[in-house]
């Protein structure tokens, strides 16, 4: 857990201030709806702060229907999915609701080549056939608590020296207690830099098993040439189902387990959406950067992004040619591949967004009111923490990139030293593994891992990655923090990168699964003393020493420096801009954004309708591409145009639909909610356009994608013949009749 360190010369007086002057200038704004789409809301402040707007907008039910400590409220049927994603029950037998890409590593390790799940799809016909999948949670908000006072008054109350260790201590007390108190999951989070603080309560289940899921050519239609591109036609969804004990609470995996029965789940609409009606979407975004300052969002625009960019372009050669060349390592490599493509794309989408919109020059004019704004409030203290950050921004760069570049090059290209950094804890610590009788638990624990990870990995394509990103992460990081360690031993093998690689992925016995496991059967001191001579290990070690020796120690302390700076900074724009809409930027816990249903118009002369039909499916389907490929019985099926029940008045089926809901990362999964609060869609994706959001958010342009419910039960009943699921959910009152009725 990371926690926030203030500034020294904040106190409490100017703290309860500052969120004095922040309601209030959040409910003006409010009553007048200035940019009533922007923002990311803590559920537990809904009714106190957006009730009336989201009313005005279309909302027909209560903010305690929403959020509820005392009643099942929407809240109750919102999962944290994997930790990374968002799902959400739709049933009241732990039926859950979630995004093909977010489940895509579950159908992925299930898939072979005899049962090629990812390219045909899986249903479990009846809940014996239902898939367990190890290591997957499903994470239930029960409350969130604001105890910013108890945390501040702990750290305003010790001397100079003691405030951090104070705050810290404090937080720790107040989880254990409410530990103890409830039975949950207790952790407390920092919001807004440090200047506010939630306790959220969580219950996690362990034992969710795998459904239902569609083809790839559903599940993925439109691959990376319409990943963030509107208009979609992806059926981006996937099915699993929660299973607790016999008091219905979290249990390891066990055929004694029965179906979950949460507190509440989403009753489904078959009517549909028409631009203007309301649209919310509840889940867990994971990261935003509304106040960047200008500098920041320079190194951004001109940096980061074309380096990061770049790497991925390598990798993507080499997983794209590589998963062309058969069935097996289209498999092994699907859900990497979908990793790396997917940041790829939204990066170079954000640029192009962030330079259109002008994001320099409207964040540099509105540093030049900041000033002129605080020096007429005397308010000089937070000219300095601009300045400050400006200044740390200068040093911090540098750190950023390295960052950054280690990140690609360990993580998202080639991953041999990123599996060799597994047994480095062995190799530091063998004898006192022995001495405490670990040693055989960690060579378990080796062993399969090592089985897993090979069933994914191919040494010939691996081998290419190292051998085209080494070469750009030396360039890279030669103006910056140099890594001359490393550098020096991958030009060793005759002073080239790719004799180096010859040697290592021949030599190395990281890279031969047999004889590695055959030595972990027969670990000793002289098996320990060989691996750390071994190139590979070598290789690993050697990064990891420029990483964790030169970059990552400064990289924090700068982080560190800013974020105290930005705490400062943050609280400065709140008490000199009464009048702007402020909202905490994201940080993977519990929001709900809302909007209403709309299209835009991005570009000159290019006006964008809010839905998308099944037309553009064969449409797309007829150009050849690869990315538009359709199983047969989908082609037929879309032409006989069989919608019933699902289909609207014109007698067409929608796909997709956008919203102007402000959404970001880990918001894949979430419902897209109505006014009444039924379940209308499955938020998926954001319009390349609009990836510019989690720094700067344009209402003009800036939209959601979400899957059509009623494609999904479509596709669920008609192709997959899987209308048992169907009959599990809720079908909304006054809806058309439901499917078992039809």
């Amino acid at each position: 857990m990371e926690f926030i360190i203030f500034s020294l010369n904040t106190s409490r007086t100017m703290y309860l201030n500052s969120i004095k002057t922040l309601l209030v200038s959040l409910l003006l704004i409010f009553s007048v709806q200035l940019k009533a789409t922007e923002g990311m809301w803590i559920p537990a402040l809904l009714e106190s702060l957006n009730e009336d707007d989201m009313i005005s907008m279309g909302l027909e039910i209560p903010a305690e229907a929403i959020y509820s400590i005392n009643n099942g409220s929407l809240k109750d049927a919102i999962v944290h999915f994997g930790g990374g994603c968002t799902a959400e029950m739709i049933s009241s037998e732990g039926l859950l609701l979630t995004n093909h890409h977010c489940g895509f590593s579950q159908i992925q390790s299930h898939s072979s080549v005899e049962n090629d799940y990812l390219k045909n799809g899986f249903w479990a016909m009846n809940r014996a056939e239902e898939l367990a999948n190890k290591g997957l949670t499903a994470t239930f908000v029960v409350r969130m608590e604001d105890v910013s006072t108890s945390v501040l008054n702990a750290y305003e109350k010790a001397g100079q020296e003691e405030k951090q260790s104070a705050l810290q201590a404090e937080i720790e007390r107040l989880e254990k207690e409410w530990a103890e108190r409830t039975g949950l999951d207790a952790t407390i989070k920092p919001f807004n830099f440090g200047n506010s603080y939630f306790l959220i309560l969580t219950k996690t289940y362990l034992d969710v098993r795998l459904v239902g899921a569609p083809p790839s050519a559903i599940g993925k239609f439109g691959g990376d040439t319409d990943n963030w591109v509107w208009p979609r036609h992806t059926g981006d969804f996937s099915m699993f189902r929660i299973y607790a004990d016999a008091d219905n609470e979290p249990a390891d995996y066990s055929t004694e387990n029965v179906p979950f029965k949460p507190l509440k789940h989403l009753p489904v609409s078959l009517n549909g959406t028409e631009e203007g009606d309301f649209c919310m979407v509840f889940g867990f975004p994971g990261f935003t950067e509304q106040y960047l300052i200008a500098d920041a969002v320079d190194h951004v625009i001109n940096e980061l992004n074309p380096s990061r960019i770049a790497m991925r372009d390598a990798s993507l050669s080499v997983v794209n040619a590589a998963m062309k060349s058969s069935d097996e390592l289209r498999i092994k490599y699907a859900a990497k591949q979908s990793g790396i493509a997917n940041a790829w794309k939204k990066w170079i989408g954000q640029n192009q967004g962030l330079v259109e919109v002008g994001a320099l020059e409207i964040k540099n004019d509105f540093e030049q009111e900041f000033i002129e704004r605080a020096n007429a409030a005397n308010a000089t203290q937070y000219i300095d923490a601009l300045n400050a950050l400006k200044s740390t921004q200068a040093n911090f760069a540098p750190y950023l990139m390295a960052r950054a570049y280690f990140i690609e090059y360990l993580y998202y290209g080639h991953e041999l030293l990123s599996f060799v950094n597994a047994f480095k804890g062995i190799c530091d610590n063998y004898e006192k593994l022995q001495a405490d009788n670990k040693i055989d638990g960690e060579i378990e624990g080796l062993s399969k891992y090592v089985r897993g990870f090979y069933k994914d990995f191919d040494l010939d394509t691996d081998k290419q990655l190292f051998e085209i990103h080494t070469p750009l992460f030396l360039q890279g990081i030669e103006e910056g923090i140099d890594a001359p360690g490393f550098r020096k031993l991958t030009a060793s093998s005759k002073n080239n990168v790719s004799s180096f690689s010859d040697l290592m992925y021949s030599k190395s016995v990281f890279a031969d699964s047999t004889k590695l496991l055959a030595q972990l059967k027969k670990i000793s001191p002289k098996v320990i003393k060989k691996w750390k001579k071994d190139p590979a290990y070598l290789a690993m070690e050697s990064a990891n020493e420029w990483y964790y020796g030169s970059v990552r120690m400064s990289y924090g302390m700068m982080k560190t420096q800013m974020d105290a700076d930005m705490k400062l900074y943050v609280q400065g724009i709140t008490e000199l801009f009464p009048e702007k809409t402020l909202w905490f930027d994201a940080n993977s816990t519990l929001r709900l954004t809302y909007g209403k249903v709309e299209g835009s118009s991005p570009w000159d002369g290019m006006e964008y309708k809010h839905f998308s039909t099944a037309s553009g499916i064969l449409q797309k389907n007829k150009t050849d591409n690869p990315d538009f490929e359709l199983p047969q019985r989908m082609i037929e099926l879309l032409e006989a145009q069989n919608y019933g029940i699902y289909g609207d008045e014109d007698g067409e089926l929608r796909i997709c639909f956008t919203a102007s809901n402000h959404t970001t990362g880990g918001n894949s999964g979430s419902p897209a909610i109505n006014g009444k609060g039924e379940l209308i869609g499955l938020n998926f994706d954001r319009s390349w356009e609009s990836t510019m959001s989690d720094i700067m958010f344009d209402a003009s342009r800036c939209r959601n994608i979400m899957v059509d419910i009623r494609y999904i039960l479509w596709v669920v009943d008609k192709y997959a013949r899987a209308g048992h699921l169907i009959e599990e959910m809720t079908i909304a009152k006054g809806e058309k009749e439901s499917p078992e009725k039809n």
